[in-house]
């Protein structure tokens, strides 16, 4: 969906000195074709995976000055606007998930399709991985997690297998939870819906890296640092981000004022005006090219209105 990425973006990016942030680097691909259909706007991409942003820094060279690369995760980015002296922006893409390097580096374990360590972590050098928290997180947190994060209805069944197993040798691989999976679903639950593992992968790498918590932050965060006529577009993957998004862009599309009144104080008016209706759909033609873009739901806003001290408002 990266050609609608551009064209929602592009009433903004379009003048001299606009700014555009890539939130989520990856290999650089949105950040290059960001660079090259907007040849008078400046790049700020960040990534918090090193080896991301070793790669795509080579891919972005030839841009110069014109990309600025920045190791931080996407809740950072005041912080990283602020170091930077760049008080608003006229542009943020994010593009949420795994990144196509992540899933197809074996050793990372993002993949469940093939037997890896079971690390998961976007950033290797902090927090814990994957094998960590199947190891040492009771039971129940275990459950909740399988439940909130992989909306995997045999989350108990997965778990108490789980615990069992690592009683007998802590789990290091991905294979062998992969197998124990199988071996836990009922057989009516592995004949649809894809690889059984697909949940409880999901739910590993949302608690490893903490991405609902970042991106709870990130959004209202990326909208405050929005310009008047600045432009956000958003690709989820799942239904817990793509809700999230949803929520922030909504409330900033709302009014605020109590009902009755005859007239809408400036404060209390929308901040945000949507741009799609409800989620875009990738086309068949996009998920015949890329299968990984089958699940992609976008969702974009505009930024219409400063709160009355002149300063952004994203929180919903």
């Amino acid at each position: 969906m990266l050609e609608r990425c551009l064209e929602l973006l592009a009433p903004a990016l379009r003048e001299p000195g606009a700014v555009v942030v890539d939130a989520t680097l990856g290999l650089g691909g949105h950040s290059e074709a960001l660079l090259t259909a907007f040849p008078q706007a400046r790049l700020i991409a960040v990534d918090r995976d090193p080896a991301a942003l070793e790669l795509a820094g080579k891919r972005l060279a030839p841009f110069g000055d014109r990309a600025t690369l920045v190791h931080a995760v996407y809740d950072e980015l005041p912080q990283v606007l602020g170091r930077l002296g760049v008080p608003e922006v006229q542009g943020v893409l994010f593009d949420l998930g795994v990144s196509s390097m992540q899933l197809d580096e074996a050793e990372r374990g993002f993949a469940y399709a093939q037997d890896a360590p079971l690390d998961m972590r976007m950033n290797q050098d902090t927090g814990v991985s994957a094998a960590e928290v199947l190891n040492t997180y009771p039971p129940g947190e275990l459950v909740r997690i399988l439940r909130t994060y992989g909306e995997e209805k045999f989350a108990r069944k997965i778990v108490e297998a789980v615990v069992r197993e690592r009683e007998q040798e802590p789990f290091t691989n991905s294979a062998r939870l992969v197998e124990l999976i199988r071996q836990a679903l009922p057989q009516a639950a592995k004949r649809t819906g894809g690889n059984p593992a697909k949940r409880t992968f999901q739910a590993l790498r949302i608690e490893v890296n903490g991405e609902l918590h970042v991106l709870e932050r990130a959004v209202p965060a990326a909208v405050a640092a929005l310009a008047v006529g600045g432009r956000i577009a958003v690709l989820s993957y799942h239904s817990l981000e793509d809700r999230l998004v949803k929520q922030v862009l909504a409330a900033g599309a709302t009014s605020t004022a109590p009902p009755g009144l005859p007239v809408v104080p400036e404060r209390y008016q929308p901040r945000l005006k949507l741009l799609t209706r409800g989620a875009e759909l990738p086309t068949e033609e996009e998920v015949a090219a890329n299968r990984r873009a089958a699940p992609a739901r976008l969702r974009a806003a505009e930024r219409i209105r400063k709160d009355p001290s002149g300063a952004a408002e994203g929180a919903p």
